[in-house]
């Protein structure tokens, strides 16, 4: 698989993984677990991570994710420039 077809899968995977938290998390449900929405963040979901925190106003008061998740992401979208362009 191309790794922007991943990246694509994955981010709106943990875009919707966040947004379904949020969701529980209002209705008293059901959560998933902080170390599961970081580990999606880190396995590419950089983006739709970030995306969620600010849409859905979800998980942006806690230090690991307000914080955490911008430094993910900019070393995700390192690591993608470095394999695209200098490799």
């Amino acid at each position: 698989m191309k790794p922007q077809y991943y990246l694509t899968v994955v981010n709106i995977l943990v875009f919707l993984l966040y947004g379904w938290d949020k969701h529980q998390a209002i209705h008293n449900g059901w959560r998933i677990s902080e170390k599961t929405l970081l580990a999606g963040a880190l396995l590419g979901g950089g983006a739709g991570a970030l995306a969620a925190m600010r849409i859905f106003h979800h998980k942006s008061r806690k230090a690991a994710f307000r914080f955490g998740v911008p430094v993910i992401l900019v070393i995700e979208a390192a690591a993608y420039a470095y394999l695209k362009f200098v490799r």
